[in-house]
């Protein structure tokens, strides 16, 4: 990667290694940020790479447990993460192949991975150890894995056996501090106690010192995040809880301002001044599901309803009993409804986030 005048320049492709590096210190530099948004399967991928070349920004693209097993088909059997290991290493070869046909670049991650599914990252990292031998470049360019519901020293412990992994292979690492609150892919933390929320500096730096030798990681650090979308005054963000950690880093090992790569989770639902004040702080990446979500489903549901009349059957229609309803009910049509309101949405996040245009994809 290099800078073009202001704007740092990019090939279209996944970006893993020194590049991501490269791109989440420029974000830092450039207090903008990138969406991250859950897919499940062509059209939402499809769909986040439409909206990067639009917005001339880089995206990322995360698959959770259930969106890559429901990328593989819900017909399948994941017993063993069999199904969900495969229908990551499909959705991830899409982007391979098809990023660079819409010429933009990709940070390719999963989401939330609980002790429970740490068989699906072993097997997404046995099949991206082949790739990257292949290839020279990782399949995935960064895991997540979620322990935030265990005790401090038992995720640092497990995170620092990830990293050596994840390291030997050009990846990163996201891990989590503190409870994102809510509901989202069957992770339920609703109930969970409040001051979990709020991730303190003491553990980011206990975070930092146990993995700064070993490679190349983010963190989310909860600040009262909440998975969905609530009324205004129900979630409680301190995004000053951000810049304490970052601040708290710098100081002890005497680094520059914002030295670590911060991640928003359920972002949903936020203000654009409080998605401001977190990116001003050191967030990169920017997690929007449930938006996105609402995004694809609401246009095919007005869809429906004004098109009611052609969807009972396949022949006959208000314009008479033997009209045909075959462009009516062809999924192509409507499912792209979805797919440009989806575009649409991850258009607007890249402007909150102060991404757009500040990038340029080589030819």
């Amino acid at each position: 990667m290099n800078k073009a005048g202001s704007k740092l320049k990019l090939k279209p492709g996944v970006v893993t290694g020194q590049d991501l590096v490269d791109l989440y210190a420029y974000c830092r530099e450039a207090k903008c940020a990138l969406p991250a948004y859950n897919v499940i399967g062509s059209s939402s991928l499809n769909a986040a790479m439409q909206a990067a070349k639009e917005a001339n920004a880089p995206i990322i693209i995360q698959f959770s447990n259930g969106g890559a097993h429901f990328n593989a088909g819900k017909f399948l059997d994941n017993s063993d993460e069999r199904a969900a290991v495969a229908g990551g290493v499909a959705g991830a070869r899409h982007v391979h192949i098809l990023s660079k046909i819409y010429g933009v670049a990709v940070v390719l991650h999963t989401d939330h991975a609980a002790r429970k599914l740490l068989p699906w990252i072993d097997g997404l990292l046995e099949e991206g150890a082949k790739f990257h031998k292949e290839t020279g470049a990782p399949l995935f360019s960064s895991h997540m894995l979620d322990l935030s519901e265990e005790p401090l020293e038992e995720n640092l412990a497990t995170c620092k056996e990830y990293m050596k992994k994840l390291a030997a292979i050009d990846m990163q690492l996201e891990l989590e501090l503190g409870v994102t609150g809510g509901e989202e892919d069957g992770v339920d933390n609703s109930s969970v106690d409040a001051s979990r929320l709020y991730t303190q500096p003491e553990e980011v730096l206990a975070a930092y010192e146990a993995l700064k030798d070993l490679g190349q990681f983010t963190v989310a650090a909860a600040f009262g995040n909440t998975h969905g979308v609530y009324k205004p005054g129900n979630v409680k963000l301190k995004p000053e809880i951000l810049k304490a950690s970052q601040d708290k880093v710098a100081e002890v090992h005497s680094l520059p301002e914002k030295p670590l790569a911060l991640v928003f989770h359920g972002g949903s639902g936020s203000t654009e001044g409080e998605i401001t004040e977190a990116v001003s702080y050191g967030v990169v990446k920017f997690n929007i599901d449930t938006d996105t979500q609402w995004a694809f489903t609401q246009p095919i549901k007005k869809y429906m309803d004004e098109n009611d009349g052609y969807l009972h059957s396949q022949i006959g229609n208000p314009e008479g009993p033997d009209k045909p309803n075959k462009k009516k009910i062809d999924p192509r049509g409507w499912m792209h409804l979805g797919e440009k309101q989806v575009v649409k949405r991850l258009v607007d996040a890249f402007g909150h986030l102060g991404a757009t245009d500040k990038f340029v994809f080589e030819d």
